[in-house]
């Protein structure tokens, strides 16, 4: 299980900045962030994917996902194969979709299931042809598979090794879904967690509560509850720190970064050593 980061927050940093930065931030790689003016890009990823996995590589630095643009949710959108023929040059196995809304006013549920689930039909085919897996996130708010209970009405059924689940314990939280049982009903699917922590809190004159991601460990999500779970599922896949918090400056962000990183060691090597039932 790598700790890597979700380059989102990094779009100023070219490669070698990302190296840099990443040894600073004692991170093991990236989820890259493959989108519009980022040093790697839907126009560029041919060259410039490849080129950055190899450069990232010799520094000891892994590069097991590429996150695209919000709107790579189709397989015949004009950036799909372009990107996942990159993917495969690069020997990047894992590629994570937009996400689909959800309105559940005026919309068929099912049938905007039916409809999803068409698309990744075609995205399965495009993935064995390239050999990269295809994932979705779990996403709390008015978004498909918004939970992994949601999400296996969207995948249930396709090829595990092809079409992957990328699920996430703060947008899980959020949702009252326990981490275990979500985890036990995605299976096979899983490919991908998101590291990140959130919060419920209820604002004075306003109905419900709003949502915050904060610091790993400052939330409701139990992360020793997740990381043993992970172990007794013998799960290895790549764990993408989202570092989406609200902070006052860029130097805060990092030190928080740094801060989550050795949270997330610490509980990941704690959890390896814990015996399992």
């Amino acid at each position: 299980m790598k700790l890597i980061l979700f380059s989102k927050s990094l779009r100023d940093h070219d490669v070698p900045a990302l190296i840099k930065r990443a040894h600073d931030l004692t991170i093991e790689g990236y989820d890259l962030c493959v989108r519009p003016e980022y040093p790697v890009n839907p126009e560029n990823a041919a060259s410039a994917l490849p080129d950055a996995v190899q450069k990232l590589g010799a520094e000891g630095l892994s590069v097991p996902m590429v996150t695209g643009n919000f709107d790579l949710l189709l397989p015949d959108h004009p950036t799909a194969l372009p990107l996942l023929s990159a993917m495969d040059r690069a020997d990047v196995r894992i590629l994570k979709l937009g996400y689909f809304t959800a309105n559940p006013v005026p919309a068929d549920y099912w049938a905007e299931v039916d409809r999803i689930r068409s698309a990744l039909q075609g995205w399965q085919q495009l993935a064995r042809s390239y050999g990269v897996r295809i994932c979705y996130h779990t996403h709390s708010g008015l978004f498909m598979g918004l939970n992994c209970a949601a999400l296996m009405h969207l995948l249930s059924g396709f090829d595990p090794q092809w079409i992957g689940a990328y699920i996430d314990p703060g947008h899980m939280a959020v949702n009252g879904e326990p981490f275990p049982l979500g985890r036990a009903m995605v299976g096979e699917h899983l490919a991908v967690v998101g590291l990140k922590d959130a919060l419920l809190a209820r604002r004075e004159g306003e109905e419900g509560p709003t949502v915050s991601f904060v610091e790993a460990g400052k939330g409701m999500v139990s992360w020793s509850t997740v990381f043993a779970d992970l172990v007794k599922a013998r799960f290895n896949g790549p764990l993408s720190i989202h570092a989406e918090y609200e902070v006052k400056s860029r130097e805060e962000l990092f030190e928080t970064i740094r801060r989550e990183t050795a949270f997330f060691r610490s509980r990941r090597g704690l959890a390896s050593y814990a015996p399992t039932l």
